[in-house]
């Protein structure tokens, strides 16, 4: 009875329902209990089967991750090679554009030097080749005073002396062409107003005809060298006579 019970698909179970009323044995179907028990059996194996595996796949499981953790951190360690490469070219760079940029301002520096120097030494040059004859220029300028002189007390009128006065006046006019070839020139400010920084007003006088402050007489001639004063000339100022001007307010 026992083993029909458990080798076939119908199992039937005898139940003695003696305590029930007394009635007789019922035959009750049992087999979707039994089905029931057998795929809770089946899943039990299963789980226990997993149980025992699931150490060795956690195992490989964790390698894999660390495998993949080490290709990571191999990638991110040369990543960060490459881009510590690169921040060491662009120092670089910069460094050279920095060394170029002082080279660069250095040549600029040098070069204006160089242009300065050689404006300076040009200066120079011209300055020495205006004014080297101011020394000996300076020390012709008693030999055209003393001509001139000589023509301002000599009589034009006089027969007697009149070639001589030609000839010095001959040679006064060769003089002054000649040192005129050179850059002098005479100043003769006769009926010029004063300049100060040509003329030396030696005395003042009163005068209604010309205006104020006005050369009156030269009594020296001045000389100049090209443009710079060799010698003012020494001249006599009119001034407003005192009772041609109001002073009172």
């Amino acid at each position: 009875m026992e083993d029909s019970l458990f080798g076939t698909n119908n199992w039937f179970l005898l139940i003695n329902l003696k305590n029930i009323n007394y009635q007789p044995l019922k035959l009750i179907n049992v087999a979707p209990l039994l089905v029931a028990v057998e795929n809770l059996l089946k899943e039990y194996t299963e789980l226990s089967m997993s149980k025992e595996q699931t150490p060795q796949q956690d195992e490989e499981l964790e390698a894999g991750v660390e495998a993949e953790q080490s290709e990571a951190e191999q990638e991110v360690v040369e990543l960060t090679e490459d881009q510590q490469r690169i921040v060491e070219l662009e120092a670089a760079v910069i460094a050279a554009e920095t060394k170029l940029a002082d080279q660069k301002d250095s040549v600029m520096r040098a070069i204006a030097d160089a242009d300065n120097a050689r404006k300076r030494a040009q200066g120079e040059i011209d300055k020495a080749r205006k004014f080297a004859l101011e020394k000996f220029a300076g020390e012709l300028l008693p030999v055209a005073d003393n001509l001139e002189r000589a023509l301002q007390v000599a009589n034009p009128e006089d027969e007697a002396i009149k070639p001589i006065v030609d000839g010095v006046e001959l040679t006064l006019k060769s003089f002054v062409s000649t040192i005129e070839k050179f850059g002098m020139s005479v100043i003769d400010p006769q009926g010029q107003p004063f300049n100060p920084e040509q003329h030396q007003a030696m005395s003042m006088q009163e005068n209604a005809e010309l205006p104020p402050n006005t050369v009156l007489a030269v009594m020296q001639k001045g000389y100049e060298i090209n443009g710079r004063l060799l010698r003012p000339a020494m001249v006599m100022v009119t001034r407003a006579p005192e009772g041609g001007v109001d002073t009172q307010v």
